[in-house]
């Protein structure tokens, strides 16, 4: 074969655009002159060795592609290949590449950036649908469809990373959009700095998902995609990150295998869970040779919830607890301090007679100022004494700690008939920007543009597992505070230090009207079923509700406008759920899986011959080495 016109190049990545392709560029394969133009090159055209469209000899640089990629990276890096010889053929589908490839009509679409750019932060947003307040639990397993199958078209590692940051600012928006009022523009920032955990992430879907994967890509796909994305769930777990609000998992919250499988390996299970389901879809949607083997890692997936909810252990039945929730609803304007003091004694003093054995108050239902009056003490002493039972308050106001440190702590106070019973615990996990000021040497601007903190609170240093008169014997509660139910943890050590009833103290009337209250209820359920014991959520203004030992909802739920009291009968539980015993174990198989992947891209790296000195150049129709254009 003679290439008239310049030098034949061998390997080129189908999916680089320096040169000409079928679609375009810098002019048609198979132009005038039956070759390609001067100064172009041809991709999936013949090798100088005689192999297939596509395949490049070892040594031989390309652009647009790593080695280190393996059967990714080649010619169908970008989900498709260009077809027949270099002189002459055009490539498949008129002109452009086969059909799931980024010059393919479908996705040439998105190849400008900005169209792609809103794209994937649409993409990125998906997964916000399935928690509450939408509540489209069953979305959850397909909702990152569209986001993976954008990646996978991503033409270099380099898109590959700009596509999973992009995206990544889409999900932190989405799943955070209710603290718009409170950061304003600052949560774009936010977003944008957070959503750099994603950019590795669409560099791994990149590698797996791309091109045409075999069985065996496909089959490390659905374990590596989802332990990726574990990864960044763990991360971002990290209370000056913001704590692990919007975990996919917990997605499932109401959904009864969901959470007997977050049973055995807590919300971070279920978030594999969900991301493998993802990740066979979009196999199934883009990669035909990978078809059949993406259906038996569904089915895989949907034995092993079936095996979990027949042979996990369940928690034994050991007697019922009743415990009462008094939530005031909205008190504001001035004196509403006060007024929602009065407005929980009254709501309390109702309970009388109702063989209550706890009396739960949300979040800051006694603040600054009630709480150093002395009478205050007395009146919820006597309150104590008239309904029969405890009362576990939550003060937010300036107090010194047992290691002398004064400030102001957020503290769940036990009161009995006699006052404070001196069991008390601090909040350990306190809210970024709401409760104190990252750096407030640098960021103490934010308190300008939204509602931060203007002064820190200051922390808990331990966990407090309280107990509670209860007849011949005492009722063991597990107090948290706000959003420490996001944190599994949290819950787990407690229930270990030997907590009968996770007990949960809320105030989200900053955020009525949004979907946070309903976020945050959701969470108790996920608490309850990891650690097998019953979990209460107390709020000021809703929404409180109740779990079982299992996740499921006890009782009737007091929703954003109430205000109210509700006793809620929870079956006590005895035993210990896989997870409670095993604890974080899906996380470390994330670490494992991803290290393996690392090992076998390093050993391949290592075993790939060394590149050769490159050969002379070809000699062309109208000249010579030495005067090549002519």
């Amino acid at each position: 074969m003679r290439i008239r016109g310049g030098r034949l190049r061998v390997g080129r990545n189908a999916a680089d655009t320096s040169g000409s392709n079928g679609s375009g560029g810098g002019g048609p394969v198979g132009g005038p002159s039956g070759g390609a133009p001067t100064g172009s090159h041809t991709t999936g055209g013949p090798t100088p060795g005689g192999g297939p469209p596509g395949d490049r000899p070892p040594g031989n640089d390309t652009t647009g592609s790593d080695p280190t990629w393996g059967d990714a990276a080649g010619s169908d890096a970008a989900g498709g290949r260009t077809s027949g010889p270099a002189s002459g053929g055009r490539s498949s589908a008129g002109g452009g590449s086969s059909a799931g490839g980024p010059d393919s009509a479908g996705a040439g679409r998105l190849v400008s950036p900005w169209p792609r750019a809103a794209a994937l932060l649409l993409a990125g947003a998906l997964p916000a649908l399935a928690f509450p307040a939408p509540g489209l639990w069953w979305f959850a397993y397909l909702a990152l469809v569209p986001w993976l199958l954008l990646i996978r078209t991503a033409r270099s590692p380099r898109r590959a990373v700009l596509d999973g940051w992009i995206g990544g600012i889409g999900f932190v928006i989405a799943v955070h959009h209710w603290l718009v009022p409170s950061l304003h523009v600052f949560i774009v920032l936010l977003a944008a700095l957070l959503g750099l955990l994603w950019a590795p992430w669409g560099l791994l879907v990149s590698r797996l998902l791309g091109g045409s994967p075999s069985a065996r890509r496909a089959v490390a796909a659905v374990v590596v995609v989802p332990s990726g994305w574990l990864l960044i769930e763990l991360v971002r777990s990290w209370e000056g990150l913001g704590g692990p609000w919007g975990l996919l998992g917990a997605s499932q919250w109401e959904v009864s295998p969901a959470l007997r499988v977050a049973s055995v390996g807590g919300v971070w299970l279920v978030s594999l869970l969900v991301l493998a389901v993802n990740t066979g879809v979009a196999l199934l949607i883009a990669a035909p040779p990978a078809r059949r083997t993406a259906g038996v890692l569904l089915l895989l997936c949907a034995l092993s919830v079936t095996a979990i909810w027949a042979w996990a252990p369940r928690p034994g039945y050991a007697g019922t607890v009743r415990i009462a929730v008094a939530q005031p609803g909205i008190v504001a304007g001035p004196g509403s301090v006060a007024r929602r003091l009065d407005r929980g004694e009254e709501l309390t003093r109702a309970l009388a007679g109702r063989g209550v054995d706890l009396v739960v108050w949300g979040e800051s239902s006694i603040g600054a100022g009630v709480w150093e009056r002395p009478e205050t003490a007395r009146r919820l002493a006597e309150l104590s004494r008239r309904v029969g039972a405890d009362l576990l308050v939550n003060v937010d106001a300036r107090q010194t700690d047992g290691s002398g440190r004064s400030g102001i702590f957020k503290s769940a106070v036990l009161v009995g008939p006699d006052g404070p019973t001196g069991d008390r615990y601090d909040k350990m996990r306190l809210v970024p920007f709401g409760e104190y000021v990252p750096a407030r040497s640098l960021l103490g601007w934010a308190t300008s543009v939204g509602k931060a903190a203007g002064e820190d609170r200051l922390r808990g240093d331990r966990q407090v597992v309280m107990t509670v008169p209860d007849g011949e014997r005492g009722l063991r509660i597990g107090p948290l505070v706000c959003f420490e139910t996001a944190f599994p943890d949290m819950s787990r050590r407690l229930v270990r230090d030997g907590a009968q009833v996770l007990v949960a103290q809320s105030a989200t009337s900053t955020f009525q009207g949004s979907w946070a209250p309903a976020q945050h209820a959701s969470l108790g359920a996920l608490r309850a079923a990891e650690n097998g014991r019953p979990t209460v959520h107390a709020t000021l203004t809703g929404i409180s509700a109740a779990y079982g030992p299992r996740g499921e909802r006890v009782g009737r739920p007091l929703g954003t406008g109430a205000s109210a009291a509700e006793v809620f009968d929870l079956p006590l539980a005895r035993g210990e759920t896989l997870y409670g015993r095993f604890g974080d174990w899906p996380v470390y198989g994330a670490f494992a899986a991803l290290a393996a992947l690392c090992a076998v891209e390093g050993l391949r790296a290592l075993r790939r011959p060394v590149p050769g000195p490159p050969g002379p150049p070809a000699r062309t129709a109208h000249g010579s080495p030495g005067r090549p254009g002519r």
